[in-house]
């Protein structure tokens, strides 16, 4: 039977691959600014050039723990704590450079659905 904490996980996991992965290099309507690619949206917030592989890091780790997380449950809590922790600073970002609120829907939905993720796992 699939729950919903599972439908919860396997969305925000495959989501946050698949930018991170698939799309890193692709121009979106929700980067920061008009950057064209994950590089220049984190030097659009003033970030420097290393933050992109350690943000990169942890938000592709923690997906992997959601997916894992399935079958090895200890991996859920801390995997949607992480990743609703690096969605707040996304979101603080997309505020920092006053982008409109649409560049920011991706942010918050993925936060809402990791703070789901943590209160369904407690």
């Amino acid at each position: 039977m699939v729950y919903l904490q599972d439908i919860l996980q396997i969305t925000v996991g495959l989501g946050i691959l698949n930018v991170w992965l698939l799309r890193f290099q692709n121009k979106t309507s929700y980067r920061g600014g008009e950057s064209s690619n994950m590089k220049q949206e984190f030097a659009h917030y003033g970030l420097p050039n290393w933050s992109v592989y350690v943000i990169g890091f942890f938000k592709i780790s923690s997906a992997a723990g959601l997916l894992v997380g399935i079958f090895i449950t200890p991996f859920v809590l801390p995997s949607a704590i992480l990743l609703a922790t690096l969605m707040l600073g996304a979101v603080s970002m997309h505020a920092k450079v006053s982008d409109p609120i649409k560049k920011s829907i991706p942010a918050l939905c993925i936060l809402a659905m990791a703070i789901l993720i943590v209160l369904l796992s407690v």
